[in-house]
């Protein structure tokens, strides 16, 4: 799938959720949510076939979506909108008794939602249907059986039985002469199968017009008759509603030159025609496929299962079913209402009266229910071609007609967490981008929703988006996850790990700002989830023997997870609004680095930090560790500039570099003693809790004599630096500061009075 395909269903989103309080506007025709998809998948389903690199498994998803948006825009404005009122059947023959055929049909699919829903489906099979194949060119009306006959005749063999060639070349000869063997010559009958087959697939359509016209170019007008017979009865002149009958003309495939209103169409004997029909399709001396064909232009209960038979694909059956459930509702409400003028129905009486009021409505409600019956048997229905019932976007099809679309977002939610489906396979970003979609689309609509199944589904696409490198994509598909948006978008950014720059990272956490999430929320929830996953690949505690500071700078630089640690705080530190977050996680971390004897990677953290957080003054305990921090360091590089200044002097050094050198080396010297007297003359880093030890006493004890044992220093001093051993309960903060004043104190002594005596040389006083 191709970046920019992601982009633009973004951007289809993004310009319809500012529309979200305008429904006419996302259910429009044209510029609506579901039409603008179902162009833009066109739009992909055309480049993909161009380029020839996709799959058929992705090809065929991206088809599938593209019908179902097709189906979605079809079936939902009428849900979500009134109709318009119209006048009933019984009151258009009440104005005028000879209302067409048309305009009773139309009144009657006008007064029941349920039928209008099944017409509207079945218009969008028409329109989804695949092309008819074309058949070859015809050489005249049966020529070759022709050619036969005539010869039979012209040599006195005409009727033998050995010739198997009808005798007559009537359109019923082949059904009249069926029982004694008679047929068509093999290629005209090979031929005539194949037509039947084509103008199946035109009915299948909707093309009724091409089919007839197809009838005429084979030189078999009979046959294109009896298609045209399907056409109600319309007569424009005589009619109160000639704009309704100008729109069924239309929907029809009426030729422009029958728009005359002066003029009627259709069939004014189509309950005669029917009845020829249906018995043209029980026939069984037909061929199967002209039997299907009847069954199509005709469907009722009685042909149902010969119309199934010419059925291949999913599709195919559900047109079939619904071509049947409207007809035989169309041929009872005009029944009921006795036929009208043109096509009496010779019922009268109470059989004849209308139903009205709550029994209309019963009777609407308990035919829906039988609907809604035939219609699930469609769930299990076998096809001989194409994707079965079990396919995601049939389910999605059939829930989308029968107006289950929250049991549909369950069931695929549900499926989702099940691992029913491969996040692997070619077609699984095209069903979860469909059905993300899908979700924000009926929440835009007001159709109930599953929070739960928005949750699973939405955080599935938002796995594709990630996977597909949309990071610019995720922050607006996760603001629609309500409650959870701050977690998940939190979650994305924490993925992002060590991959993405200072520069990068602030520009995504940003992004959130744009589609209505919470930013210091986000990047307080992104800076934990960073820890706890740095905190995964390091050592969980920091007990046991102090660490030997000379081997732990050996193994510098910085482990990956203690660079991602470190970087954790480069969330916190963008929004002043979550500088107090990021004051308490940098003391959280820098304790820990320390008490692992990490000074550098700790050095490396301070050094990210604002100077801003210097003045937070709340909580004092949380601002006065900062700010021992920030002592220490400040006495530990002026210790290794001291360090520094002291290797640069060499023997060939003038009186001069050598006088500004000294100078320059005293001051070090002071200020590193200075600044290291300071820290331990104070309560750095005592805990509250923590009773203060002979801190000051041990240090200004300390003899500054080349000769003295470090190792007994620092055993002496980590004894005082321990924290009061009568107390039983020490929290973590209480025993890390301990740990580290254990760890730096004997360690500054010690670096302090290597200085001073190592100094000697240049600094007698």
């Amino acid at each position: 799938m191709s970046e920019t395909f992601y982009t633009s269903c973004a951007d289809i989103l993004a310009l319809c959720q500012a529309q979200n309080n305008n429904l006419e506007a996302l259910l429009d025709p044209q510029t609506g949510f579901a039409p603008r998809l179902r162009q833009l998948c066109e739009q992909q389903l055309s480049d993909l076939r161009e380029e020839g690199n996709a799959s058929p498994e992705e090809i065929e998803a991206l088809r599938m979506e593209c019908s179902t948006w097709a189906l979605l825009q079809a079936i939902i404005p009428a849900r979500k909108t009134e109709p318009p009122l119209r006048p009933s059947a019984r009151a258009l023959l009440a104005a005028n008794p000879y209302t067409p055929t048309s305009a009773l049909a139309q009144a009657m699919m006008a007064a029941s939602r349920t039928l209008s829903e099944l017409v509207v489906v079945r218009e969008w099979l028409h329109d989804t249907a695949p092309p008819p194949p074309h058949p070859d060119a015809s050489n005249g009306y049966w020529r070759l059986t022709k050619n036969r006959v005539m010869q039979g005749r012209w040599t006195g063999n005409a009727g033998r039985a050995a010739d198997s060639v009808v005798r007559d070349m009537d359109p019923d000869a082949v059904v009249r002469e069926a029982e004694v063997g008679h047929n068509l010559a093999a290629d005209d009958a090979s031929y005539d199968k194949a037509l039947s087959h084509t103008l199946f697939s035109y009915v299948r359509a909707g093309n009724i017009e091409d089919a007839v016209r197809l009838c005429r170019d084979v030189h078999q007008p009979w046959r294109a008759a009896s298609i045209r017979g399907s056409l109600l009865f319309s007569w424009p002149a005589i009619s109160t509603t000639r704009q309704d009958d100008a729109a069924e003309n239309e929907e029809e495939g009426e030729d422009e030159d029958e728009d005359d209103p002066d003029l009627w169409h259709g069939n004014k004997q189509r309950a005669l025609w029917k009845t020829t029909c249906t018995r043209a399709a029980l026939d069984a001396r037909l061929s199967s496929a002209e039997r299907a064909l009847y069954a199509a232009l005709a469907p009722s209960v009685r042909t149902s299962s010969v119309l199934r038979s010419g059925c291949r694909t999913w599709e195919d059956a559900l047109w079939a079913t619904i071509s049947v459930l409207c007809e035989e509702r169309q041929s009872e409400a005009l029944a009921r209402i006795g036929g009208g003028f043109w096509e009496p129905s010779g019922r009268g009486g109470e059989e004849g009266e209308e139903v009205v009021g709550e029994v209309a409505e019963e009777e609407e409600d308990a035919w829906r229910a039988d609907v809604e019956q035939a219609l699930q048997a469609l769930a299990t229905a076998q096809v001989q071609e194409g994707l079965g019932a079990d396919d995601p976007f049939h389910i999605s099809q059939l829930h989308i007609i029968l107006d289950r679309t929250d049991a549909l977002l369950d069931d695929f939610a549900t499926r989702l967490r099940d691992g029913a489906y491969d996040p692997d396979s070619s077609e699984y970003p095209t069903m979860t981008r469909f059905f993300a979609h899908l979700c924000l689309y009926l929440q835009m609509i007001d159709i109930p929703v599953s929070p739960l199944a928005i949750q699973v589904i939405l955080e599935a696409y938002l796995q594709v988006l990630e996977s597909a490198g949309q990071r610019s994509l995720i922050a607006m598909y996760a603001g629609a996850l309500g409650d959870n948006a701050v977690e998940r978008y939190a979650l994305f950014l924490t993925s992002l790990a060590l991959s993405a720059d200072p520069a990068e990272r602030r520009v995504a956490l940003q992004r959130a700002r744009e589609h209505g999430l919470d930013v210091p929320r986000v990047a307080v929830v992104t800076a934990e989830r960073t820890i706890e996953r740095a905190l995964d690949g390091l050592p969980s505690s920091v007990k046991g023997p102090l660490p030997d500071l000379a081997k732990v700078a050996l193994i510098e630089p910085a482990e990956e997870a203690e660079i991602l640690l470190v970087r954790s705080i480069e969330w916190t530190v963008v929004e002043k609004e979550t500088y107090d977050t990021a004051l308490e996680q940098a003391n959280v971390i820098l304790r820990y680095l320390l008490a692992r004897g990490r000074v550098n990677v700790a050095r490396s953290l301070l050094d990210m930090l604002p100077p801003e957080l210097t003045v937070i003054t709340t909580p004092e305990e949380r601002a006065a560790e900062y700010l021992d921090y920030r002592q220490f360091f400040i006495a530990w590089e002026t210790l290794e500039r001291v360090v520094e200044s002291g290797a640069l002097v060499t023997p060939q050094m003038s009186r001069d570099t050598r006088a500004a050198w000294l100078k320059d080396y005293t001051s070090l010297v002071s200020s590193a003693q200075e600044k290291i007297l300071k820290l331990l003359t104070t309560d750095w880093l005592v805990a509250e809790a923590e009773t203060p030890s002979g801190m000051v006493v041990m240090t200004m004890a300390l003899p500054f004599s080349n000769r003295i044992d470090h190792s007994v220093i620092r055993f002496l001093m980590t004894r005082v630096c321990a924290p009061d051993r009568c107390r039983q309960k020490v929290d973590r903060r209480a025993r890390e500061l301990a740990r580290i004043r254990q760890l730096f104190v004997p360690e500054l002594i010690l670096r302090l009075h290597d200085l001073l005596v190592s100094s000697r040389t240049h600094i007698p006083e």
